[in-house]
């Protein structure tokens, strides 16, 4: 099994030293990585510039690696259309810095480095854990990361990615397969000072979590010391109002009605 390895928080991140240091024992592991921290991404591509690739080489990693000098999603689409020759059978994005759960996974470019993977019709997986991990939690992660490519390999669509997120526990209770919960942010845009007399405001952003109670969600699990897995799907459509969108256009467009 040949699996690419990228991230949003650069190539240097422990958590991509750590997933690979473990996946290369068992697997064919490529590295495409970006350059330095691209977190918060999301599924941004780089339209205007040239994006310049590197030959890297990560201490202590045998797998070849590049860098990009873009976003995660231009790590893979520059991987898979002009660097990689092979065929390339899983992509892994992570491990990164922080979890992404929720309403999260829009913004993250951990996750979608992974849904690019799917629109390349690749099985891809992204695997997140809490905030400043110590290299222990890291190496459990990327433990457990390898157990779950094990378990899905050759079992899960070429279009659909799984978002995992790995609890700081001190015992992991299991895994829990679940919806995405509702994560939102108080978005305290707190004005920073600026020098007398110039034209302009500045602002930080400084928002604070406030995750939602609800069950079954991974925002609930994952305080429950469960590792979590949403499968995830690049088609945005709410199939669930489809019908009642239609209904409401048709109802309402009399203009075709009268004619």
């Amino acid at each position: 099994m040949r699996i690419l390895i990228t991230n949003d928080d650069g190539i240097m991140a422990k958590g991509i030293y750590f997933l690979t240091k473990e996946l290369e024992k068992y697997f064919e592991c490529i590295i495409v990585a970006p350059d330095k921290q691209r977190s918060a991404a999301g599924h941004s591509i780089t339209l205007h510039r040239p994006v310049v690739v590197k030959l890297h080489k990560l201490d202590g990693i045998n797998s070849r690696a590049y860098t990009v000098d873009g976003t995660p999603a231009d790590c893979v689409k520059v991987a898979l259309e002009k660097l990689l020759e092979e065929k390339i059978d899983l992509i892994i994005s992570g491990i990164n810095d922080g979890f992404n759960l929720g309403t999260d996974v829009i913004y993250s470019g951990t996750v979608s480095a992974a849904v690019e993977g799917a629109i390349y019709k690749i099985p891809s997986i992204a695997v997140s854990i809490d905030f400043h991990g110590d290299d222990e939690y890291y190496s459990m992660a990327a433990n457990y990361a390898r157990k779950i490519v094990e378990m899905t390999k050759n079992k899960i669509k070429e279009d659909v990615v799984l978002n995992v997120n790995i609890p700081y526990a001190k015992e992991i209770k299991g895994i829990k397969v679940c919806n995405l919960g509702n994560r939102v942010y108080t978005n305290a845009y707190i004005e920073k000072e600026v020098e007398n007399g110039t034209n302009q405001r500045i602002f930080q952003l400084a928002g604070t979590v406030k995750d939602g109670d609800d069950g079954d969600t991974d925002v609930y699990f994952i305080k429950q010391d469960y590792i979590t897995i949403t499968p995830l799907h690049y088609d945005l459509t709410n199939f669930k109002i489809l019908m009642e969108v239609e209904e409401i256009i048709d109802g309402g467009n009399t203009d075709e009605k009268d004619s």
